[in-house]
């Protein structure tokens, strides 16, 4: 008899310990960083709330336990620490106190997905795609057609691919106008926009930012990296302006153009010069590439702290296992601080060069992100460079930037405004 009791006795004490999952985020406990993103998408897409732990050992997140989760977190690599109900209540009780800046945030659902990119790209050519097909999160692609017949609402969230949305053809055409590749991406482009109804690739690019600004007035979700940032503001600055040469658009760019910039128009830039050569591989004076003197090695930048429960925005976009994270570069590495609206926040800022890499504000209803650079674990991405492979960098502090704005309209029901 007393062993029968001493059974249920042990049955019904394994069964209250083992009722909650904490999923780490700090250095020393989880070795795979991006991948525990994916876990917390998935069970979002099952339904199930997670508790996302601001400031608490990197950002940790915390939820009901299952014998499939557990299998989850197997099966991918992440690791996970079994809690009872009263050390969770003791967690969430102190993560709420006062005098700490934490903060939980439920996260309640899975945000539809999309990456704005042309046909034929591979996951490599881009971070994002990148980094979801790694943590093993859903997306779809969509470009300029899908964008123009209003198929953006059906989506939560949207990735800008590295477009350059002037219609300049990312301003290769000094280093690569002779390669096959641009001149049938060229091509392309030309037949994709007649095919739209318009009579100049710039014309079509208009267009589709124009669709993107409106998306996000409503109330949706908008990250891009290195020339998409910038090349979408300039877009909509010079809405009814020729700022093309010839060898871009068939005509030449209206005189005195730099003067009929409407920065009234934009999203996070004002005040920037657009730079008329052709032949430099630049947009305007909004990207810090050419006036960094950084060296690689003590390139970093660092991340900003904000307060957990009244600013719980920028908090969850800053979430990391470290505030310095590696700097690295693209067309569009790093804004001039100079040209940030007053109302946009830098979330990473060099000090060295002081140059911001990572900021954020709100537009109407809803939210953009810019993050400059290319990849994260790349420094310096060249044309035709070999892809980044992500098992090599499980715990990427760069690349987990990303994931955090994946998450974020997981939020959005229980947000508060910065």
């Amino acid at each position: 008899m007393k062993t029968k009791l001493f059974i249920v006795l042990f049955c019904l004490t394994q069964f209250t310990w083992a009722n909650f999952i904490l999923i780490p985020m700090d250095y020393e406990s989880q070795s795979q960083h991006l991948k525990a993103y994916g876990i917390t998408y998935w069970l979002l897409e099952k339904n199930t709330k997670v508790q996302w732990l601001l400031n608490h050992r990197g950002g940790s997140f915390l939820t009901t336990a299952s014998d499939e989760l557990k299998r989850e977190c197997t099966i991918r690599g992440v690791d996970y620490e079994i809690l009872s109900t009263n050390e969770a209540e003791n967690l969430l009780k102190e993560i709420d106190s006062p005098s700490l800046n934490k903060s939980s945030i439920t996260l309640e659902k899975a945000p539809k997905i999309a990456v704005y990119t042309p046909s034929g790209k591979a996951p490599w050519d881009d971070a994002v795609t990148m980094v979801l097909t790694y943590a093993e999160i859903p997306y779809e692609k969509i470009y300029d057609k899908n964008v123009l017949e209003d198929e953006l609402l059906l989506y939560d969230w949207l990735h800008l691919h590295h477009e350059d949305f002037t219609g300049q053809y990312g301003k290769f055409y000094r280093a690569y106008r002779a390669r096959p590749w641009y001149i049938e991406q060229k091509k392309d482009a030309e037949a994709l926009a007649k095919s739209l109804g318009f009579d100049k690739v710039s014309e079509s690019k208009l267009a589709v930012s124009k669709k993107i600004r409106d998306y996000v007035v409503g109330g949706g979700f908008m990250f891009a990296m290195c020339s998409a940032t910038d090349s979408f503001d300039i877009a909509l600055s010079a809405e009814g302006v020729d700022i093309c040469e010839p060898m871009f658009d068939g005509d030449a760019s209206e005189p005195g153009y730099q003067n009929k910039i409407d920065y009234e128009k934009t999203f996070a830039f004002t005040d920037f010069i657009l730079e008329k050569d052709p032949m430099v591989y630049e947009y305007s004076s909004i990207d810090m590439t050419d006036k960094r003197k950084v060296p690689q090695d003590k390139d970093y930048f660092t991340l900003s702290e904000y307060s957990a429960k009244w600013d719980p925005i920028p908090t969850m976009l800053t979430q990391n296992h470290t505030a310095m994270v590696k700097g690295f570069m693209g067309q569009t590495t790093a804004f001039n601080p100079n040209q940030i609206k007053s109302h946009v926040l830098v979330l990473g800022k060099n000090r060295i060069n002081n140059e911001a890499r990572y900021i954020h504000g709100i537009k109407g209803k809803g939210f953009f992100t810019f993050y400059g650079g290319h990849d994260p674990e790349d420094y310096r991405h060249m044309v035709g460079d070999p892809k980044t492979e992500l098992k090599l960098h499980p715990k990427s502090a760069g690349y987990r930037l990303i994931l955090n704005n994946i998450l974020f309209p997981a939020a959005e029901k229980k947000k508060k405004k910065t």
